[in-house]
């Protein structure tokens, strides 16, 4: 590393900070794609049940008992909230993997522009 410009130590650095915001952003997004299962899950099997069956849902660290159509609701509305963040993640993943590429190709040509007069 001490042969190498600050220049391109600088951009080694943003390349790995852009490595970590992406795995947080990966991780992120599979969470809340793990949620997403997990309530539509649950929709599934409510749809199933008659209006009457008794329906609970866990608020803090109480459980309530809710009325089917509420507990739909819930469900759906927390699906569609999930899926935007999902979607908001996606972009941020798109952005963030072409500012690696970006970066990673001009660490490449520093690189390899430092090397080549070296050997000739």
């Amino acid at each position: 590393m001490q042969n190498i410009s600050p220049k391109v130590q600088n951009q080694f650095a943003m390349l790995q900070q852009v490595q970590q915001q992406l795995q947080t952003v990966l991780s992120q997004k599979t969470q809340y794609e793990m949620a997403v299962r997990e309530a539509k899950r649950a929709e599934e099997e409510i749809k199933d049940a008659s209006d009457d069956t008794p329906m609970f849902m866990s608020i803090g660290t109480v459980m309530v008992q809710k009325k089917k159509e509420y507990v739909s609701q819930k469900l759906t509305d927390k699906v569609e909230t999930l899926e935007l963040r999902i979607k908001s993640l996606e972009k941020q993943e798109t952005m963030l993997q072409g500012k690696f590429e970006q970066l990673q190709a001009q660490i490449k040509a520093a690189l390899e522009g430092k090397s080549a007069p070296n050997a000739a």
